[in-house]
């Protein structure tokens, strides 16, 4: 047995088999504790502020692509119930070693943009609430850009301990979660219940840059995509969970349906309950304006001083397990020789791999200060924004691949009805597109190819290596198992 072979047993453990404990319950709460994560924190006001009352129908459009992307991932992940997604769906179809890469590498850099994304929203909430309770907490754009900083340099120190996720931790978040959005959807109703809140808006289409109601909606259901990701993560844990084939499909689509209810009730909260001209630009643009929400519906009521705290603790969890994913998957990509073997290496005495801890950490940290100092978008928009961009590019891969892949004679006891990954590739790609964002938002696509750059010169670095020194192919020697 080589050194490479004993140290794979040695990290992922003696026994190939992961333990199947989650039930159609925890499946259901993971799948909708994923979704929820930060997205709706990050984005309702930026959608509100392109379409105005119908805020709500972005949300309605972004399930829908979401929801036909799920159903080739149904097809898929009862095809091949291996726990790497996205890579393995593409490997099957293509066959073509740098492909799968490029979409195994973009999956890495959506972890980290949504990861960043988390951290960006989590301080200005944090600093928003200790100003609260002790007067005079700088919340400025310094203090929470340094405060963003420092929550990556937590989670980078959290995930070197060698983190084991805990689906019943996962469980209490999604109900601080739930708890939350519950919050911000009472006050809602409340204040339509006497009188104050003018829920006909709903109704109403506004654009600020004078743009038609397709545009306009285009533009939102973009912003809003970055709410309804998350469900894919979910195939991961396939290997985990009993009877995959028969349970999965019912509980993913599920909860992409209570993700969207619970979406457009708040929508529908935020354009009752601020006024037109205010929900573009909330109090405190970072924190967004579910905190509005809640101090201008219920000023009497102290829940305004907690309900920071809460929003902290709803996308935290979605910050590690974005970082989690995406250093093991760097990890993953480095032991089987399609990354440097440097970024493959674990620690000693944790077992954690630290050198792809610190590498995505350090891509995280050079985002948000990149994105603070050139962006004229928010660090929030312009990250969430690449986050749903490389996710979208990845979505149109799988539903492509779904199609290819009926020529596999393995059988799948789920198929999606053949228009609907067209019609999902159709969606996702046309989502692709600069029609799909506002001037001011195209950073993201400059984000997105910088990220893609660094794989790349990391890939070709390693094919020049492999061939060079090693006299080997560079190419994946075990895909099914990349992402443990």
């Amino acid at each position: 047995m080589t050194a490479s072979t004993a140290e794979t047993v040695d990290v992922n453990g003696p026994t190939p088999d992961l333990k199947r404990v989650m039930g159609p319950k925890l499946l259901l709460l993971f799948i909708v504790g994923d979704i929820l994560g930060s997205g709706v924190y990050a984005v309702t006001g930026k959608i509100a502020g392109q379409v105005g009352g119908i805020a709500w129908a972005p949300f309605l459009v972004a399930f829908t692509v979401a929801t036909l992307t799920a159903f080739s991932y149904l097809e898929l992940v009862t095809k091949y119930p291996q726990a790497a997604g996205a890579a393995l769906y593409t490997h099957k179809a293509f066959g073509i070693h740098f492909v799968t890469f490029l979409v195994a590498f973009t999956v890495v850099c959506s972890g980290i943009t949504s990861a960043a994304t988390s951290s960006s929203l989590l301080s200005a909430n944090l600093l928003v609430g200790l100003d609260e309770l002790l007067p005079g907490v700088p919340t400025g754009d310094t203090a929470t850009l340094l405060v963003a900083l420092g929550f990556m340099l937590l989670l980078a120190m959290i995930n070197l301990r060698g983190v084991g996720e805990s689906v019943k931790f996962n469980v209490v978040l999604t109900l601080v979660e739930m708890t939350a959005l519950a919050i911000v959807i009472a006050i809602g109703l409340w204040v339509v219940g006497r009188g104050d809140g003018d829920v006909s808006r709903i109704t109403v289409f506004e654009s600020p840059d004078q743009k038609g109601m397709f545009a306009a909606v285009t533009i939102a259901t973009a912003i809003a995509f970055f709410s309804m990701v998350g469900f894919e993560d979910s195939v991961n844990m396939v290997e985990e969970t009993k009877d995959p084939e028969r349970i999965f499909p019912k509980m993913m689509l599920t909860g992409l349906g209570i993700a969207v209810v619970i979406y457009m009730l708040v929508a529908i909260s935020v354009v009752a309950v601020i006024p037109a001209g205010d929900i573009a630009s909330p109090q405190n643009p970072e924190a967004g304006v579910l905190l509005d929400v809640v101090r201008v519906g219920a000023p009497d009521l102290p829940i305004d001083k907690l309900f920071p705290f809460m929003t902290v603790f709803a996308v935290a969890n979605t910050a590690l397990i974005n970082m989690l994913m995406a250093s093991r998957l760097v990890y993953g990509m480095a032991h089987q020789d399609v990354l440097p073997r440097s970024l493959g290496r674990v620690s000693a005495t944790r077992r954690s791999p630290y050198t792809a801890i610190a590498f995505t950490t350090l891509l995280a940290l050079a985002l948000i200060l990149v994105v603070r100092l050139q962006s004229e978008s928010s660090i929030v928009v312009a990250l969430s924004g690449t986050t749903a961009l490389l996710l979208l590019a990845v979505f149109t891969v799988v539903n492509v691949a779904c199609l290819i892949l009926r020529r596999d004679p393995t059988p799948s006891r789920f198929r999606a009805p053949t228009l609907f990954p067209v019609l999902g590739a159709v969606a996702c790609a046309y989502l692709l597109g600069p029609w799909a964002r506002l001037e001011a938002d195209y950073i993201q696509y400059r984000i997105a190819v910088g990220l893609l750059a660094v794989g790349f010169v990391l890939w070709l670095f390693t094919w020049l290596t492999n061939r060079g020194v090693r006299a080997k192919k560079t190419g994946f020697r075990d895909i099914e198992h990349l992402g443990e």
